[in-house]
């Protein structure tokens, strides 16, 4: 739609309100002006302020809730973290030693040894494995497992930095 048509049916439209509002007497304007104030305070009431003040009015409802819930989480958070320091400096003992000192090795590169759980000592037994690949598994669960060789025995082999062995491992924390 250009200019043009738009003047044209704005000047239509003023006429006709025009010839409407003419056509009334007094009392019928006063009338006409009073209830529409009222009608746009009534239309401004139920669009804008009602549902503005109904929210608030649920806001102050909810909010005791969610500040309770906001100190529950952050002692979860505090919690959490002070068991996270915990956690890391329980070392695994027994069976679960075991099974994890075995994934270690393959996880390493030393896959084919034996380990054997002997009471609370966990003995690997190796062959033909790399002294230099060893030590650093060793150094690796040393320190994620909390653990201390307690007796080991190395045989080197012919080929540079291969070895036999076998090493008797257990917790830190044990006796």
């Amino acid at each position: 739609m250009d200019d043009q048509e738009r003047i044209v049916k704005t000047t239509a439209l003023s006429g006709a309100w025009a010839e409407f509002w003419e056509a009334r007497n007094e009392r019928e304007k006063l009338l006409l002006t009073w209830g529409g104030a009222v009608l746009a305070v009534a239309i401004g009431w139920s669009v804008l302020w009602a549902p503005a003040s109904d929210g608030r009015a649920q806001l102050r409802a909810s909010l005791p809730g969610l500040q309770r819930q906001l100190a529950q989480m952050t002692a979860q958070a505090n919690e959490a973290r002070a068991l996270t320091g915990a956690a890391a400096s329980v070392a695994p003992g027994g069976q679960a030693l075991k099974d994890a000192l075995t994934a270690s090795l393959t996880d390493h590169g030393l896959a084919g040894g034996q380990v054997q759980l002997i009471g609370t000592t966990v003995q690997v037994q190796l062959k033909n494995a790399s002294f230099p690949a060893w030590t650093g598994w060793l150094d690796d669960v040393r320190k994620q497992f909390k653990v201390q060789v307690v007796e080991a025995h190395v045989t080197a082999l012919k080929a540079d930095g291969q070895v036999d062995l076998t090493a008797s491992l257990q917790p830190a924390n044990a006796h």
